[in-house]
């Protein structure tokens, strides 16, 4: 299953973490560059109790 995320905040990062969680190829957009280019370095641009940079989806983020 593929899934594009519009927003890469606390709600569109945290949803997209629970997608790929379950195996879906998730797609980030954000009109913030700094949210994507953190993503793209593997870092969590956000603050969220349980989501940690280890827990990104391996491979990295499909980010737009």
């Amino acid at each position: 299953m593929k899934v594009t995320i519009i927003g890469a905040g606390y709600v569109g990062l945290v949803s997209g973490c629970c997608f790929a969680e379950f195996g879906a190829s998730v797609t980030c957009v954000d009109v913030d560059e700094s949210r994507i280019a953190a993503l793209k370095n593997g870092r969590i641009p956000i603050y969220e109790p349980g989501v940690e940079a280890g827990e990104l989806p391996a491979g990295g983020w499909n980010t737009a």
